[in-house]
């Protein structure tokens, strides 16, 4: 089952438990609008590679549309689409007057130099900037992308709108960004933990922890789940995996890591 078949079944069992009408739920299943651009950019060998990017902007009904943009391979419209379905659920539940967004480029960063990221980037928000915005928009780093990553995007979107920090989140902090913005992923996962153990009456102390996957969301959990007296046993990443039945020493794999 791919993502929005899952997303859409998701959401319909919801929608009986509501008992929302049958238009209603046919209407915010329907994305708003999607978008999918080519990018061809010059590499550093002087070669031209081509890249397809996507954004689906799903629902605009409580305010500007909110999403992160990723780079990774396997970017697809569905993927897409369902994470755009979930944006807009999720800042209903925690009631954030936004909408749901996002987006991505079919690539694979780490075969890109950081110039020619650049050059991606810059060429994606070419394509796309009349369609985001401050009040239409806001695009925020996900898989594969951070701050540089934004940096990029506020300064060509700013070439024809003029200088809008607030076109997107997750920017350095020198340009506007927010601070604890970096770790704030990783300490929702602490947060969502926590209280998945309370209901279990138990602590994040004392508690083994297996970490798929290391990026920013991965390493920022680990670190403050071990913080919290957890203990890491073991990490994966898609370059490999660890484990360490005593504990792994989190310090010191994030300098590795790095």
């Amino acid at each position: 089952m791919n993502a929005l078949v899952a997303t859409n079944r998701n959401f319909k069992l919801a929608s009986r438990l509501l008992g929302l009408d049958a238009k209603l739920e046919k209407s915010l299943l329907i994305p708003f609008r999607e978008i999918k651009v080519e990018c061809t950019i010059p590499k550093d060998d002087g070669t031209l590679a081509s890249f397809v990017g996507f954004r689906v902007q799903h629902d605009n009904a409580r305010g500007p549309m909110k999403g992160g943009i990723r780079y990774h391979p396997e970017v697809d419209p569905d993927e897409v689409n369902a994470l755009a379905q979930l944006m807009t659920w999720k800042t209903a539940v925690a009631n954030i007057p936004y909408g749901g967004a996002k987006g991505g480029i079919g690539c694979n960063p780490g075969e890109l130099s950081l110039s020619e990221l650049e050059r991606l980037t810059r060429v994606f928000t070419q394509k796309i900037h009349d369609l985001i915005g401050i009040h239409t928009d806001v695009p925020a780093p996900d898989m594969g992308t951070g701050p540089q990553t934004m940096a990029w995007i506020l300064d060509e979107y700013s070439k024809f709108h003029g200088h809008s920090p607030a076109v997107v989140t997750g920017k350095p902090i020198d340009l506007g960004g927010s601070l604890g913005r970096d770790a704030a992923t990783g300490r929702g996962v602490l947060f969502a933990t926590e209280a998945l153990l309370n209901e279990h009456g138990k602590t994040i102390s004392g508690q083994r922890f297996v970490i798929q996957g290391f990026g920013n969301v991965g390493a920022w959990a680990a670190q403050l789940i071990s913080e919290q007296g957890g203990k890491i046993i073991a990490v994966s990443d898609i370059t490999g995996a660890i484990k360490n039945s005593k504990g792994i020493d989190i310090p010191s794999l994030l300098k590795h890591a790095q």
